[in-house]
């Protein structure tokens, strides 16, 4: 099958073709960085309006990626939540209205499912996971771990108790002074700060047996030393502290993320989601799994963020087995973690 996949749950308005055994024909994404950055973070309304302006031509310009039209498409998957109700809304209605005039079958697809088949994308040179598997979810809205086997399906290890990951880093930025997305921007000041001499910050939950994370502690830290320093707040400073800040997000991501592969004897790791695409955390789970025996995968970084590609992958056993949610299709601004995900392949 050939899958047109539509992602619009926060401020990314993507569109894939991807086939059922998942190869991308095409993935195209707009931004809407420029528009939210002067307001230091999403802002719903605006994100709506600008999914609406761009939704047709990115769809448009999937296709013609791919080389075909509708008619060529077998089926659609568009994410119909979590997410902002009316950013989805907006990705929801377009799919149906297209299933219908085309006579397509369209499937509703969770989001966490669709960061979570994103490493089951066949990208050249990449191996493809095999169940059971820990899958460490982390972005902007979510930070979960998660145990995906044949026999239990999907079941939480552990979450967020209060922030995201992504959160926590664009929250740091702006405390910092930085633009948005912070996480990019965190990420590079840090690497421009020389030596090891940053004082470090806490690490929320860090308990033997928590799986569940912790980080607004973790930014009331921050915020006191900013506080603290004042006009004091210079270049090097400043870059000594995203050094710590990303260090201690990321040494909580991947501490529980191993000690979940551990405790499960599971020694399988899939990662995903916006923060996926950070280099620190990156390089930090290649060293840390490499040494523990444990089985990393990790998606290009280009499919860690929002795409539609991942949307695509995680709606074509639905479409294989016949389903179509054109007349029953609704945006769900909040959604249980689904049961199940197919194997690779």
């Amino acid at each position: 099958m050939r899958i047109l996949g539509i992602e619009t749950s926060c401020d990314e308005t993507a569109s894939a073709v991807v086939t059922s055994q998942g190869r991308v024909l095409s993935s195209v994404v707009s931004s809407q960085v420029k528009l939210h950055g002067p307001m230091g973070g999403v802002v719903p309304e605006i994100a709506s309006r600008a999914h609406v302006r761009s939704i047709l031509p990115v769809i448009r310009a999937a296709l013609s990626e791919a080389s075909i039209d509708l008619g060529g498409i077998d089926g659609i998957a568009v994410t119909r939540g979590p997410g902002l109700i009316g950013a989805l809304l907006v990705g929801v209605q377009t799919a149906k209205a297209l299933a219908w005039s085309s006579r397509k079958p369209v499937v509703g697809v969770h989001h966490l499912m669709g960061h979570m088949m994103a490493p089951m994308l066949r990208i050249e040179g990449k191996p493809c996971p095999k169940r059971p598997w820990v899958a460490l979810v982390a972005s902007g809205g979510h930070t979960s771990l998660y145990a995906v086997s044949d026999g239990s399906g999907v079941v939480v290890l552990g979450q967020t108790r209060d922030d995201a990951a992504g959160e926590a880093l664009d929250k740091g930025a702006k405390l910092l002074g930085l633009g948005y997305p912070g996480g990019p921007a965190i990420e590079a000041e840090s690497a421009l700060h020389a030596g090891n001499d940053a004082r470090p910050f806490p690490r929320g939950l860090n308990r033997r047996g928590v799986l569940d994370f912790s980080f607004s502690g973790l930014k009331t830290a921050l915020a006191v030393r900013v506080g603290a320093l004042g006009e004091g707040l210079d270049s090097v400073t400043r870059r000594a502290l995203c050094r710590a800040y990303e260090e201690a997000v990321v040494d909580s991501l991947v501490t529980k993320s191993l000690a979940a592969c551990l405790e499960s004897r599971i020694l399988r790791l899939v990662v995903s989601g916006g923060v996926a695409a950070n280099s620190r955390l990156r390089r930090t789970l290649e060293e840390r799994t490499g040494r523990a025996g444990i089985e990393l995968f990790l998606p290009p970084p280009e499919y860690c963020t929002d795409n539609a590609a991942m949307i695509a992958l995680a709606g074509a056993p639905m479409l294989d087995r016949g389903e179509n949610h054109v007349m029953d299709l609704a945006a769900a601004a909040y959604m249980p973690v689904p049961s199940g995900l197919p194997t690779c392949g």
